[in-house]
């Protein structure tokens, strides 16, 4: 072991060096390092640690390195304090994370950084943009660009446009360049928030893209209904000269998927191999059997799953069962639900796609059946909620629930609206109700679905809004996809609904779907 302190200083230098160079690429050969220092009696200064717990956070492991780091006096160091924010986010300790940040003596802009996107990342979306807040407070540091990008996602998982147009403009007013990274990230947000013009926009401003930015527009002007532009945007990409890679395909095969473009989608799905010399992947082919089952090409769809390259997952199978179900084909559907059973038997979803197909020809008594065993399987339905974003306050509503504050009125005004629209030619779709009952009762078991209590809501309290904005958790069903078409019409609003599938948006009692979805 060497006992000059400058030749020390020296080998730590050494050893961070190298340290430093594999922590991102090669995470277990710099602990391995890290542990080789440890046994020559090599001591860490503060530049190793930072090194040493990224290693970690790429493996999400070394949590024990904390207690090593308090024992040598290197916790109040900012450098390993960051890092530490850093590594417990990355494994999921969002409460740890926090104390380490709560604790810091000083905080700089990775510390602050480091906490949002721990935040963001761990689902905890509205506590992160709060801390984003009570950074601009700060003076003494200011947003990067690695800052904003975990606001963005935030925002993103909150669908909350107007959030995010704030966001948007406080990026130029502060100068922050728009990068490829965050001009991309802009896009997708503003789409998932239920503005692809805002995308569209984003898009057009930024002087330079890469093949994640054309695929960011590609998926969000497909699930946003508008198949045909995907595919001339896929188009345009192709004449820059820039490869697609197997997310962009993905994208485009699902605008020909919500669009009906079947021959588009065969001649797409063909050149990924024939074309670009790759190999469609599982999820290709999953938008193939998507593709062909939502046209009505069950048989077609059904042989092309049999025949593929790929085992086909529950997924695939699942696929193939929802279309079976939207096109009424039990026999099919049966078949399919069976293929499931036999690679996932406990998922909720599918008992209730077979359910629902047997009350949409009336086959009570079987609905019950379905519903019956999922009981004694001790399978629960997801229950459904919608999520509306008006002024930066969020409103959730359930279905069937009233722990809504104003519920009772929200319940009564919803029934008045239902009404209203009945002379305009709106009917309550009930084949989907549990079983057979009176019609009167299945109807007040459809009325107050979680969208149509949001937008009871909306139009009882913000009745100057134009746009109603609304979240929900499971894809949207018929009754309800009626209900604001009609809605829309009547009260001069568009509704814009993100279900589990896609946006939905309503204007002048017609959906962007085009009612296929």
């Amino acid at each position: 072991m060497p006992t000059n302190p400058l030749f020390g200083s020296k080998v730590t230098f050494a050893y961070n060096t190298i340290i430093r160079a594999h922590a991102a690429s090669s995470p277990s050969l710099a602990l391995s390092l890290f542990s080789r220092m440890r046994r020559a009696g090599v001591s860490p200064d503060h530049f190793t640690f930072p090194s040493v717990l990224k290693a970690c956070s790429r493996l999400q492991s070394g949590l024990h390195l904390h207690s090593l780091i308090i024992k040598l006096a290197f916790d109040t160091n900012i450098y390993a304090q960051n890092a530490l924010i850093n590594l417990y986010g990355c494994s999921g300790l969002v409460n740890v994370a926090f104390k380490v940040f709560d604790e810091m003596l000083e905080r700089d802009f990775i510390s602050w950084s480091s906490i949002i996107a721990c935040f963001a990342n761990n689902g905890f979306s509205q506590e992160a943009l709060a801390l984003f807040q009570q950074m601009q407070l700060d003076d003494n540091v200011k947003p990067d660009e690695v800052t904003m990008l975990s606001v963005v996602s935030a925002i993103s998982n909150l669908g909350a446009l107007e959030l995010g147009r704030w966001v948007d403009a406080y990026i130029s007013r502060n100068n922050l360049v728009l990068t490829v990274s965050l001009g991309t990230s802009l896009i997708d947000m503003y789409s998932r928030c239920g503005s692809i013009e805002d995308s569209i926009r984003v898009f057009d401003e930024m002087p330079h893209r890469n093949v994640l930015t054309w695929t960011a527009l590609i998926n969000g002007l497909a699930v946003h209904g508008r198949s045909k532009e995907a595919i001339g945007v896929f188009n345009e990409m192709k004449e820059t000269y820039l490869r697609p890679d197997h997310v962009t395909f993905t994208g485009v095969l699902v605008a020909c998927s919500h669009g009906g473009l079947v021959d588009d989608g065969r001649l797409i799905f063909k050149s990924i191999k024939s074309k670009y010399g790759r190999e469609p992947t599982l999820e290709h082919y999953g938008c193939m059997v998507d593709l062909l089952g939502r046209a009505g090409k069950l048989e077609e769809a059904f042989e092309f799953v049999e025949t593929m390259p790929y085992k086909p997952n529950s997924v695939i199978w699942r696929t193939l069962l929802g279309a079976c179900v939207i096109h009424k084909n039990l026999v099919f559907a049966e078949i399919v639900k069976k293929k499931i059973h036999q690679l996932d038997p406990y998922h909720d979803g599918d008992f209730v796609l077979l359910s629902n197909a047997y009350g949409e020809i009336g086959r009570y008594n079987d609905k019950a059946e379905v519903r019956r065993s999922m009981r004694e399987k001790k399978i629960g339905k997801k229950p459904g909620y919608s999520v509306l974003h008006i002024d930066e306050e969020i409103h959730e509503f359930v279905s069937g629930d009233r722990s809504h504050p104003e519920s009772e009125e929200i319940r009564n005004f919803l029934v008045c609206v239902i009404d209203s629209l009945r002379d305009e030619g709106y009917n309550p779709h009930v084949s989907n109700v549990f079983h057979d009952i009176e019609e009167e009762e299945k109807e007040h078991s459809l009325n107050y679905h979680s969208e149509k209590l949001a937008v009871a809501f909306s139009l009882l309290r913000f009745k100057d809004r134009r746009s109603i904005r609304i979240m929900k958790n499971i894809r949207t069903c018929h009754d309800c996809h009626g209900f604001m078409k009609h809605v829309s019409s009547k009260f001069n609003k568009e509704i814009i609904v993100r279900d589990r599938n896609r946006f939905h948006h309503f204007r002048n009692g017609a959906c962007s779907c085009q009612d296929f979805w």
